[in-house]
């Protein structure tokens, strides 16, 4: 029911956006729809799947305001035992607002996690960027429902050109955790504060046809603490701390 809530949200959203559209033309409106398919899903070091995942996307943004709804297929969910097939696990809902000025880019936005094998849970989050060499950006969010704490996300990345309109694309993040629950807890059971989780990745940006492009990519992603260690063998589907992924995305933008 969460999940259809959320859902209509998106909709509703996205039909308000079309109808403004035509009454301010001047207004810079884009949108995308993507798939993923992923070795695995992992989401913040913590690996949630233990075999193939496609992840669907689509998005609007009217000017400094976007929507966006993603959700992940396990095609071995184990959340219903015995009926031998995948299922939907998670669709997200997230609204963002973005400024930039001169070489500086800041963002704030909300983001609803519709769960099936867990309670659903909310944040908050504020970001801000760069435009330098390595990009550097900084995210922080806040769980103000079942983690009711923070993590922070600090970001470089930097793109060659390789050939006319392909980009090779590299990138690292280190996080921090504050007292999330949904982040895990330590050997004892309880909530921390620590260093979480590294991730260094690669992908190679490709034009395919107009607005379509597709992009292999690969990532690995290892704890920063003993504590995050803890949490996150606790939380993987496999027990595993250390984590190598990768797949392949095809995006369409409109």
């Amino acid at each position: 029911m969460k999940r259809l809530r959320a859902l209509s949200l998106v909709l509703v959203l996205t039909v308000l956006s079309s109808i403004t559209i035509v009454y301010a033309e001047e207004t810079k409106t884009s949108g995308y729809a993507s798939v993923d398919v992923m070795s695995n899903y992992v989401w913040r070091g913590q690996k949630l799947s233990n075999s193939v995942v496609v992840q669907p996307s689509v998005g609007i943004t009217y000017g400094v305001f976007g929507a966006n709804i993603w959700a992940n297929y396990d095609s071995d969910s184990k959340i219903d035992e015995g009926d031998g097939h995948g299922e939907f696990t998670e669709t997200d809902l997230t609204l963002t607002y973005t400024r930039s000025r001169d070489n500086w880019t800041f963002g704030a936005g909300y983001i609803y996690y519709a769960l099936n094998n867990a309670n659903d849970t909310q944040e908050f989050y504020l970001s801000v960027s760069y435009d330098i060499l390595l990009k550097p950006a900084l995210t922080v969010y806040y769980d103000f429902d079942e983690g009711n704490g923070a993590f922070i996300v600090a970001s470089i990345g930097h793109s060659f050109e390789v050939a006319k309109g392909i980009n090779w694309n590299l990138g690292a993040s280190a996080s921090y955790n504050i007292n999330n629950k949904v982040m895990g807890f330590d050997k004892d059971g309880d909530e921390f504060s620590n260093f979480y989780n590294a991730e260094i990745s690669t992908s190679l940006n490709m034009p395919v046809w107009k607005a379509v492009s597709i992009t292999p990519k690969i990532a690995y992603s290892f704890p920063l603490s003993n504590d995050s260690e803890d949490a996150i063998k606790a939380i993987s589907d496999d027990g595993k701390k250390d984590i190598f992924y990768g797949g392949i995305n095809l995006t369409l933008n409109f």
